[in-house]
């Protein structure tokens, strides 16, 4: 009944997308309940993701829990000493940003830690220096703060889509590294974390979306237009990459067609990062290099 209601509410003017995977042309109908046999079987191997198999759910929830134990300390120690802490989640859509929020974030306490995820720009916002409607949500003494999206929506919903110019684009590259030396020199300990998905596996996700009476919601005609523009996103990705990796905010990059490597893996560059009081790094583990890395490198 839920997967008739799901296909019942296709919009009557939305056909069966035309888009290239691999290489090869495809006709993608993400309103059909059934998921194309070459989406399915491709999904977790796509963009050459290194494992077969996703990661077993006892052995997932027995590591993120030791390392959700882990946070908890490292927030303490932020109430202790006044860190700021402060990480941007980017990716495309789908990518896994808002569940590896929610995991780093389940224990912490909520007064101290925020989530940020900035609807479009208000008329106001529109005539002011860019970053500026960000940085009113910059952690103060003690916080722990999460942009789910950020100022580098200009590196590429903003290009691809044409919400901004080709010359704000350029400026934007230009000057957001002196931008984020400030960030790290007024001494916010400051993450840049992008997850990286598999073309795929992405339109697997959508397709679960879509067809789910609880994440229909998340699922919307900007999503559509996404899906014919990969490669226009993959271009300004590396761009952004590029000009925007730099010694002093550096960019990690993650692999997250397995959502739950991709969580353990963030979970741990953060905490490895920090020096807090009673860290125990045997139980964090080392970092996987297969499934995170620094800039470009991974790709």
């Amino acid at each position: 009944m839920e997967m008739s209601a799901a296909k019942s509410s296709k919009p009557a003017e939305v056909e069966p997308l035309k888009i290239k995977v691999d290489g090869v042309m495809r006709e993608f109908d993400i309103y059909d309940p059934t998921l194309p046999d070459w989406v399915e079987d491709k999904a977790l191997k796509s963009d050459g993701y290194p494992y077969d198999k996703k990661m077993k759910s006892k052995d997932y929830e027995e590591l993120l829990e030791k390392l959700q134990i882990e946070l908890v300390k490292l927030q303490s120690w932020q109430q202790a000493t006044g860190t700021r802490v402060m990480i941007l989640f980017e990716g495309r859509d789908a990518a896994g940003k808002g569940g590896t929020i929610g995991a780093m974030r389940y224990y912490m306490n909520p007064r101290t830690t925020r989530t940020v995820a900035l609807t479009k720009p208000t008329e106001t916002e529109r005539g002011q220096w860019y970053y500026q409607r960000y940085i009113a949500h910059f952690p103060t003494a003690g916080e722990f703060v999460a942009f789910d999206r950020s100022w580098y929506n200009r590196a590429g919903v903003e290009p691809v889509m044409g919400f901004c110019t080709p010359e704000q684009h350029r400026h934007f590259l230009k000057e957001t590294p002196g931008f984020e030396q400030q960030i790290v020199d007024e001494g916010i300990r400051f993450f840049k974390i992008w997850l990286n998905v598999g073309q795929e596996m992405q339109l697997k996700r959508f397709h679960d979306r879509v067809h789910s009476p609880l994440t229909c919601w998340k699922f919307s005609p900007m999503d559509i237009a996404g899906i014919t523009r990969w490669d226009d996103y993959t271009q300004a990705r590396d761009l952004m990459l590029k000009k925007t990796h730099s010694k002093h905010a550096p960019w990690t990059v993650v692999k997250t067609n397995d959502k739950r490597r991709a969580r353990i893996e963030v979970i741990r560059r953060v905490l490895r990062s920090l020096d807090y009081t009673g860290r125990d790094l045997k139980v964090i583990g080392e970092a996987d290099p297969e499934i995170i890395g620094d800039g470009p490198r991974l790709l």
